[in-house]
């Protein structure tokens, strides 16, 4: 199924499969099904998020077969921790249109990714303390740097992102899908106890 608003060639529900050890220690299959937490935004047509897994500091293996996508809180990992997530975005002439709600997009944003959403400026630039590292599954998409220090990702390009500031920019007339991976990073004013610092 493909999102109405696009012509873009990701599905709006991915299917997701998820492996575990049986009694005996046997690898088999414990999920496969379409990824429980896809949020379709109302607000910005064609915008789609889907948190596809994570971890926390104390995931374990083997999987004790709980979803762990339901109980994220924040989508800004915590040292230690993950977040799988597929993002598609609409063209920018989305937020151009006079029919834009800004202030219900940014409440639907808000309930729709805590801990993220909270980090937005105005011009959609944003930094977190992560090392995402990701590839365009579709589409061409700008990653937009401080001082308008920009580059165009194609299909199949990939990227790491150091906790830059930074923000998407869809300059074409078709969505673009990301995969990206969240990894929780230490900053310099966190205070290491472990190591007596």
């Amino acid at each position: 199924m493909v999102s109405e608003n696009s012509n873009g060639r990701v599905p709006l529900h991915l299917r997701r499969v998820v492996t575990e050890h049986g009694s005996q220690g046997a690898a088999r299959f414990a999920q496969d099904g379409a990824v429980p937490r896809t949020d379709i935004f109302r607000t910005i047509p064609g915008l789609v998020s889907r948190m596809i897994w994570s971890t926390s500091t104390s995931t374990a293996i083997p999987f004790n077969g709980t979803d762990p996508t339901p109980l994220v809180t924040s989508f800004v990992p915590e040292p230690g921790e993950t977040r799988f997530l597929v993002l598609t975005f609409p063209p920018d002439a989305v937020f151009m249109s006079p029919d834009f709600d800004g202030p219900a997009a940014l409440a639907e944003n808000m309930a729709v990714s805590p801990g993220l959403a909270e980090r937005f400026e105005p011009d959609g630039k944003h930094q977190t303390p992560t090392v995402d590292y990701g590839i365009v599954l579709d589409g061409e998409i700008w990653m937009e740097l401080d001082g308008g220090n920009e580059t165009r990702l194609r299909q199949f390009d990939a990227f790491v992102q150091n906790g830059t500031r930074h923000a998407w920019r869809n300059k074409s007339d078709k969505p673009a899908t990301i995969a990206v991976v969240l990894v929780g990073a230490r900053t310099p004013d966190m205070t290491d106890y472990d190591d007596g610092l």
